[in-house]
């Protein structure tokens, strides 16, 4: 949460955060492009602040943003497309007075550069790390809150002290440049941008779906199956066309059994099934959610099918287990004498059940 109103982002990438910070419309233009200080600042030393006494990186070639590593992480650096999830602490003086935090957020928000973070320094100071790295930034008025400062919190022509996290980003620069286009202008596009789109997308579902921003993701996968919708030319387009969505199909069925849809997540799961007859987790996808709805039959005979592809899948024998025992207390509830029998395989053996365990 925000310490006094001063911050330097928005409302993150697809939808609604489930700690939400201040709006962003609150944030001053000037934070966007800061400008230049009047007269010099006090710079702080971050060895205040880290057990290292590293030399500080100058990223700007004028001082204006100023880094030290205390953790490296791995792969490419932020790209400037990203959308970037970070956790971060900004303080005055020598690290002794915090006036932002986004530590108390459980799933801190994807932030697009460029749109949602309002602090050019930070944005610099971001596009210098990769994936898990840690670092601390002193960023000089001209790259942070200028001479207006942000009352209360800051004072006119202050420098300002970041501690970053990069937790994990995505690169949308494929997703921004086809939602610029027109329809037919995407229409025109060759099928390996199409998909890659679409890829981008369900990674971005694939992230909110983890971070249990279920109708979020739910969001995302539905905008990656619309991108779908376009007509193929050929059996070998249409093949790929069809393994993106049959992907996207079973994510929709999962997290529809997160949202407690039931009906909703058995519409995905046999729409996966009429592209794949034999998808052991469609099938178990729909046994699932015919299970939460009461109806038995229709979950044994999915679950039945399922197991039969994947026998020592133990998600699936767990699932019949399941369903042998809320079969039992129903019909001991109805009849007090009825069973029915499932099978399931268990360390290398087959078992059985019968609803009166």
């Amino acid at each position: 949460m925000m310490a006094g109103g001063a911050g330097w982002e928005g409302l993150g990438a697809g939808g609604r955060d489930p700690d939400p910070d201040p709006d962003p419309a609150s944030a001053p233009a000037w934070a966007l492009a800061p400008t230049p200080a009047s007269t010099p600042a006090s710079t702080p030393s971050l060895s205040l602040a880290s057990e290292s006494l590293q030399p500080l990186q100058d990223l700007t070639g004028d001082g204006g943003v100023r880094k030290e590593q205390l953790r490296p992480g791995t792969g490419q650096p932020v790209p400037p497309s990203a959308s970037v999830a970070v956790r971060y602490s900004g303080y005055l003086g020598n690290w002794n007075k915090l006036f932002c935090s986004n530590g108390n957020s459980k799933y801190p928000r994807l932030m697009k550069l460029g749109k949602d973070i309002t602090l050019w320094g930070l944005e610099i100071g971001l596009l210098s790390m990769t994936k898990g790295e840690a670092a601390l930034f002193v960023l000089t008025p001209e790259y942070a809150y200028g001479q207006r400062g942000c009352p209360p919190s800051i004072p006119p022509n202050t420098t300002v002290l970041f501690k970053v996290e990069v937790l994990d980003f995505i690169d949308s620069e494929e997703c921004d440049t086809f939602f610029e286009l027109t329809c037919e202008q995407r229409d025109r596009l060759p099928l390996e941008k199409v998909l890659k789109v679409a890829a981008t997308e369900r990674e971005f579902g694939n992230y909110f779906f983890y971070k249990q921003c279920f109708k979020i993701a739910k969001d995302r996968y539905k905008r990656a199956l619309s991108i779908l919708g376009r007509s193929s030319s050929s059996k070998a387009e249409q093949s790929q066309i069809n393994a993106s969505k049959l992907l996207l199909f079973l994510n929709l069925s999962l997290t529809y059994l997160k949202l407690e849809r039931a009906d909703r997540a058995l519409k995905y799961g046999e729409l996966a099934l009429e592209m794949d007859q034999g998808n052991a987790k469609a099938l178990f996808r729909c046994g699932q959610a015919c299970l939460y709805m009461r109806e038995y039959s229709k979950s044994r005979d999915f679950l039945a099918r399922a197991q039969c592809i994947q026998p020592f899948n133990r998600d699936i024998n767990n699932e019949l287990k399941k369903l042998a025992r809320t079969v039992a207390a129903v019909r001991l509830l109805a009849h007090g004498d009825l069973s029915i029998t499932y099978k399931f395989w268990e360390k290398g053996q087959e078992h059985c059940i019968t609803s009166r365990d």
